[in-house]
């Protein structure tokens, strides 16, 4: 595994460490601590387009061993419907 490949973290996500990690992701100007987590992600709410559900899902996927499809479209709706449904799809 290549250094800068942080492997898969054991334990469940929490809706801060995945704030964490789309404010990082995305280089968002915000705190972590400032995503409300019942915010829809795009449109009115955060403003996400495609491109950023896709770096989103690199790295949850990098970060978790969880692989998102587009069928799992839904589990972007917020940050709590996203850690929902990464903890229901947790490998370890």
């Amino acid at each position: 595994m290549p250094t800068h490949m942080k492997p898969p973290v054991s334990g469940a996500a929490s809706e801060q460490e995945l704030a964490a990690l789309i404010v990082k992701t995305l280089h968002l100007e915000v705190a972590p601590d400032e995503l409300d987590p019942t915010t829809s992600l795009f449109g009115e709410g955060l403003g996400l387009d495609s491109i950023d559900m896709l770096e989103i899902v690199l790295s949850i996927s990098k970060r978790y061993g969880v692989e998102l499809r587009s069928e799992d479209r839904a589990a972007f709706a917020s940050l709590r419907a996203l850690t929902a449904h990464i903890n229901r799809r947790y490998t370890t």
